[in-house]
């Protein structure tokens, strides 16, 4: 599915308090907590599993990741952004970085 699709089925979706008025708090805050809850589920492999990753694991990740995408394409539709001209722009990013040897390091502007 490409990203602009998902986008607009993502909306379909979107059910939260002043939707679709420029209301950027509440999809960041979602954002941040599912990226949480992958956090916590990879510490959690690392703690109970030993770091294996088993099938039933992935399939939970998988399902929390899929829910850091819908915050994140619902945010990006609360400022305004297209999500496929986001991500163009971070690949763009990247492979600068990439071509200047800079991947390594820290700082937006290296």
């Amino acid at each position: 599915m490409e990203i602009g699709e998902y986008s607009k089925q993502a909306k379909k979706t979107a059910v939260y308090p002043d939707k679709g008025e420029g209301n950027f708090v509440y999809p960041a805050l979602g954002l941040a907590g599912e990226a949480g809850e992958v956090a916590e589920k990879i510490k959690k492999i690392l703690r109970d599993d030993g770091g294996e990753l088993t099938t039933s694991k992935r399939e939970q990740l998988s399902g929390e990741l899929g829910d850091v995408l819908w915050y994140w394409a619902t945010l990006c539709r609360e400022l305004n952004l297209d999500p496929a001209e986001v991500a163009r722009r971070n690949v763009e990013k990247l492979n600068d970085r990439a071509e200047r040897g800079c991947i390594k390091g820290s700082g937006d502007r290296r």
